[in-house]
C-alpha cells in the first residue's frame, strides 16, 4: 500500500458536525490533507450530497470506487461514529421538521383558530387541498405496477408505524374483508415479524417523513431476500426509494404542523380494492 491509501489516525477529529452547513465546512476544511482513497470519499460526497439519505454505504463506495471500509473511516475522521450516524444527519435535514404536540396546539392558539368549528374547516380544507394535489399527481403507471405485485404475493405483508400505523391497520382491514391473504406488523412488544415472510410473498411499507427505521428495516429486509416492495410515501427521495419496486407518492397539506390522511386514505383503499379486483 503507499502513502496515498495509508489510513490517517484513529481518533476522529472533533464532534460530528450537528448541520448540513457545518458537515460541508468540516469536509471543505479537511479534504487536502486525506488520503488517496479519503480523498476519493470526500470528492464523491461533496458532489452527491443528496444522495447520503437514501444510499447505502455499498452504494456510494461504490459511487467513490472505493471499499466500503475507507467510506467508514471518512465517516469517522469527519467525528461520526459511523455511516447510520452521517445519514441521520441527512434524513432529518431532509425531511420536513414537525414541532412537537404541545407546540403545535400552542401556535394554533396564539393564531386564534383554536375553537372546535375552526378547527374543523382548516382540516376540512387542509384535506381537500391534499385531495386535488393527489388527482394531479398520482402517477397510474406505478398505481398498476403496485397492483400488478400485490395482486401476485401469496401474503401481502402491511407495515407502517406511527402517523402511518392508521392506513396500515385500514388497508389490513379491507384486504381481509376482500379476502386477500394479508398480515399486519404493528411493532408491537418492538416484534416486526419479519420471519413471516416467505418466497412469493410481497411487502407493503408505508412511511412519511420523519421516517420510521423499523418501516425501512422490514422493506431492507424482504428486499435483501428478493421479496417485491411497495412504498406508500411523501416523496422519490424518501428512504423507501432504494428498497421499493413500486413507489406511490401522496402529497399532504398540513394544518398548524397537524398532517392529515385524506389524500393517503384515497390511496390506500383504491389500492386495496384494485388488489382484490385484480386477484378476484
Amino acid at each position: 500500500m503507499d502513502a496515498a491509501d495509508q489510513i490517517l489516525p484513529d481518533a476522529p477529529r472533533g464532534a460530528a458536525p450537528l448541520t448540513v452547513e457545518e458537515f460541508r465546512d468540516r469536509l471543505a476544511e479537511i479534504t487536502d490533507d486525506l488520503p488517496r482513497r479519503l480523498r476519493q470519499c470526500a470528492d464523491f460526497i461533496a458532489a452527491n450530497t443528496d444522495r447520503i439519505a437514501v444510499s447505502t454505504v455499498a452504494e456510494l463506495a461504490a459511487g467513490a470506487e472505493v471499499p466500503p471500509s475507507a467510506l467508514m473511516r471518512f465517516c469517522q475522521i469527519l467525528g461520526f461514529s459511523g455511516f447510520s450516524e452521517m445519514q441521520k444527519l441527512f434524513r432529518e435535514a431532509y425531511a420536513p421538521g414537525f414541532p412537537d404536540y404541545s407546540t403545535r396546539l400552542k401556535n394554533l392558539k396564539n393564531g386564534g383558530a383554536g375553537s372546535p368549528s375552526a378547527l374543523l374547516g382548516e382540516f376540512i380544507e387542509a384535506g381537500r387541498l391534499s385531495l386535488e394535489a393527489l388527482a394531479k399527481s398520482a402517477d397510474e403507471a406505478a398505481l398498476a405496477h403496485a397492483v400488478q405485485v400485490l395482486s401476485g404475493a401469496a401474503t401481502v405483508h402491511v407495515v407502517g408505524l406511527r402517523r402511518a400505523f392508521p392506513v396500515a391497520t385500514y388497508l389490513a382491514y379491507v384486504f381481509e374483508k376482500m379476502s386477500v391473504p394479508a398480515m399486519l406488523h404493528d411493532g408491537v412488544g418492538k416484534l416486526d415479524h419479519r420471519f413471516a415472510l416467505r418466497p412469493g410473498d410481497a411487502v407493503l411499507a408505508i412511511t412519511f417523513a420523519p421516517y420510521s427505521e423499523e418501516t425501512i428495516a422490514l422493506a431492507q429486509d424482504a428486499h435483501d431476500r428478493g421479496l417485491p416492495v411497495v412504498a406508500l410515501t411523501d416523496r422519490l427521495t424518501s428512504p423507501l426509494a432504494r428498497t421499493a419496486d413500486a413507489i406511490l407518492t401522496v402529497p399532504e397539506v398540513d394544518f398548524g404542523a397537524f398532517r392529515s390522511l385524506s389524500a393517503t386514505i384515497a390511496m390506500a383503499i383504491a389500492l386495496a380494492v384494485a388488489v382484490g379486483s385484480a386477484r378476484d
